[in-house]
């Protein structure tokens, strides 16, 4: 009899700490917002070493930080959401997986919502779009090309996974290389003239630039003296969840409420504070 009682009781205590917990917001991951990123993407998303500009915490890398234009839109829809963030560092090629098993909530890391991507998760409005373009060396013989047919006979190399290695071949005469992880490496590649080019996004080439002065871009627009783009979601920018995630009508609310000068006004912010890291 006692021991029935003592089992009666400690469900009873279980049951009471379980609500408490609940009503006060608890260890719940339902509080939390876990978004994935490279944190190695500038300006959409990087890595620094203290919290200026408002950077987050990265979770398990101890005194690192993320920041960017991913990681203030990432802000902004936990707020809309009611709901702490947290981000984490990802591999590029695990990002998906991560939301796939849900150990992610989301993905906000410059991802294009490619119909092979749709396939594995869901994608949001847009939050960005931009023209790709090619970063080359200011003292390389490509400095003062003006159109992707001025590339014959380079070598051009893009992140490994992307849309960007897929365009490169629509260069006549082009030495395609093995594509690479991902941006820091190509700009090594670049630094040490083993590359002749690189393709980025219109705000990821301003950053790269800025940050190394021997470094310029061919502004190239989509379509026109740049790269032919069939279908356009390939150069937007959306968030990733997961398939029927509850989360996605409340991601769009927040994304469609902003302006193109809010987009403008983030982008121009992410890029002055990326500038200043390599100050």
């Amino acid at each position: 009899m006692k021991k029935i009682f003592s089992l009666v009781i400690a469900f009873a205590l279980t049951i009471s700490t379980a609500i408490a917990a609940t009503s006060c917001g608890g260890n719940s991951d339902d509080n939390v917002l876990k978004v994935g990123m490279e944190c190695g993407y500038q300006p959409y998303n990087w890595t620094q070493f203290d919290d200026s500009n408002g950077a987050v915490p990265i979770e398990g890398k101890t005194g690192q930080y993320a920041n960017g234009y991913d990681v203030i839109i990432s802000k902004n829809i936990a707020a809309s959401l009611g709901k702490t963030l947290k981000i984490y560092a990802y591999e590029w090629e695990s990002l998906i997986p991560a939301v796939e098993s849900g150990a992610l909530d989301f993905i906000i890391a410059g991802m294009s919502p490619t119909e092979e991507r749709k396939q594995k998760i869901d994608f949001s409005a847009p939050y960005y779009e931009s023209n790709l373009v090619i970063v080359v060396r200011k003292d390389g013989a490509y400095a003062s090309a003006t159109s992707i047919a001025d590339f014959s006979g380079s070598k051009i190399v893009a992140q490994s996974g992307t849309f960007h290695d897929e365009v490169i071949d629509q260069i006549s005469g082009v030495l395609h290389q093995t594509p690479m992880d991902d941006f820091p490496t190509m700009i090594v590649a670049l630094n040490s003239k083993t590359i002749d080019g690189y393709i980025a996004e219109e705000p990821g080439a301003i950053a790269d630039c800025k940050a190394n002065p021997d470094f310029t871009y061919i502004h190239l627009v989509n379509n026109e003296s740049g790269f032919t783009i069939t279908d356009l979601s390939n150069v937007t920018l959306a968030v990733g969840l997961k398939k029927n995630s509850s989360l996605l009508d409340g991601v769009n609310s927040y994304l469609n409420s902003l302006t193109g000068r809010d987009r403008a006004s983030f982008m121009n912010l992410a890029i002055d504070w990326a500038a200043a890291l390599s100050e």
